[in-house]
């Protein structure tokens, strides 16, 4: 999943440097003669600031009671940033964290680059055939497992009911309808339909498998974003906006578009499980009961979303393994799995969380559940979070109106196969 940065967040970064004393730079290493964890584990959280991170904080002060001698250097990192952030530290050898929150189509690149350390028969990998097949399939790389999977998401339209309401509309299911309920809306309600999120590629994917679409096949080695599927989906979101059903945006998204949402500016949104705690916080949603949950439309081929989520992995030069090792199964346990869930309605990635009362009784969960099942999977290669770059460019560069549809799609696949040596 992807998010904007907040302004909570960029503070929180410039402040990184005074905060994030790495693993690699000094030694607090567990005593191993005696079996009790100690020393310092510093863990990078890219989590949404507001609403995740303190229950994220929380949980990890909840490891430290259980183990008094080990500290846990709590650090957040803008999602935005951590992938650079971490990648420069670790090639550096210095200011690493000893575990990092990493997106899902990170890990196989932190892998292939040597940084993560391999957890197949260590303590941060317990009971491995608990989890969900499609959680566990971005962990491995060339066969080994590198990160134990700790939430799995996807996305799907937010609504609000009182809007619809008022207008007199039914959920959309296709994107036609879409275009049919938002015009529908702006008369009757003066709103707009749908702010869709501009400087953030993730949010093209379902437009673009909706059209029967993909960034790339990786089994035969083959771009195919420029492809006539990729040219149409372009087409779809660029319509959605010049028609007036969207409103979109080049900088600042998840903000602009998470506000206008819950001040009821706009009646929908695309987002994933990851957004429920924070919308909440909305004006709008003071009555939780405000906000609906619907797949997102289908286009001309299929209804498809993408499969998000996140691992969390232990750097290869952790000076402090073991605690490491204990602080994520502590983190990717069913019983942590299942607060998670109960305060931040996040999906569990262990199959026996989804029995916990606090999962079994959980609407977002009900709903989301199913669509994770059919999400359309990344490809795990090394070079999946390189892909969004340049079609982020060419996206918000369609929709602000900057280029055409042809020309983004041509432009992504030309900047695909210099990136993805040899594929055709």
């Amino acid at each position: 999943m992807r998010r904007g940065i907040t302004a909570t967040a960029l503070v929180a970064a410039l402040a990184l440097a005074a905060t994030a004393c790495g693993s690699d730079d000094k030694s607090d290493g567990s005593s191993k003669s005696s079996g009790e964890l100690s020393g310092t584990v510093t863990w990078w959280d890219t989590s949404t600031v507001g609403s995740e991170d303190k229950v994220f904080k929380k949980i990890a002060e909840d490891f430290e009671k259980q183990h008094p001698k080990v500290d846990v250097k709590y650090v957040n990192v803008p999602f935005g940033e951590a992938q650079n952030k971490f990648k420069n530290a670790a090639q550096s050898g210095s200011g690493a964290p000893d575990v990092i929150r990493s997106e899902v189509a990170w890990t196989p690149e932190f892998a292939d680059l040597g940084y993560l350390a391999p957890l197949d028969g260590t303590p941060a990998l317990q009971k491995a055939d608990d989890f969900l097949k499609q959680a566990a399939a971005s962990t491995k790389y060339n066969g080994k497992t590198y990160a134990v999977p700790q939430v799995i998401d996807s996305m799907g339209i937010f609504y609000n009911k009182k809007i619809f309401k008022e207008a007199g509309v039914e959920v959309p299911t296709t994107v036609d309808q879409l275009k049919t309920v938002s015009k529908k809306i702006k008369e009757k309600t003066g709103k707009t339909g749908l702010y869709l999120r501009g400087d953030d590629a993730y949010w093209f994917l379902s437009f673009l498998y909706g059209e029967g679409g993909d960034l790339v096949d990786a089994s035969t080695k083959s771009v195919t974003v420029d492809n006539p599927e990729g040219v149409k989906a372009m087409k779809v979101v660029k319509d959605l906006v010049d028609s007036g059903a969207a409103k979109t945006d080049a900088t600042d998204g998840w903000e602009n578009m998470q506000s206008s949402f819950k001040d009821g500016k706009v009646a929908m949104i695309i987002n994933g499980p990851w957004a429920v705690a924070d919308t909440y916080a909305g004006t709008e949603f003071k009555d939780k009961t405000n906000l609906g949950v619907a797949p997102v439309p289908a286009g001309s081929a299929a209804q498809g979303a993408p499969q998000g989520g996140h691992n969390l992995a232990v750097y290869a030069g952790s000076k402090n393994l073991d605690a490491s090792y204990a602080f994520v199964d502590y983190m990717t346990s069913t019983k942590t799995q299942a607060q998670v869930t109960k305060e931040l309605n996040l999906l569990p990635t262990r199959t026996s969380a989804y029995s916990e009362e606090a999962v079994v009784d959980n609407e977002i969960v009900g709903f989301f559940k199913p669509v994770v099942e059919t999400a359309v999977e990344r490809p795990w290669i090394p070079e999946t979070g390189s892909l969004f770059a340049p079609l982020v460019t060419e996206y918000t560069k369609v929709l602000t109106g900057q280029t055409t549809p042809e020309k983004a799609a041509k432009a992504t696949g030309d900047s695909y196969r210099k990136l993805l040596k040899g594929w055709k």
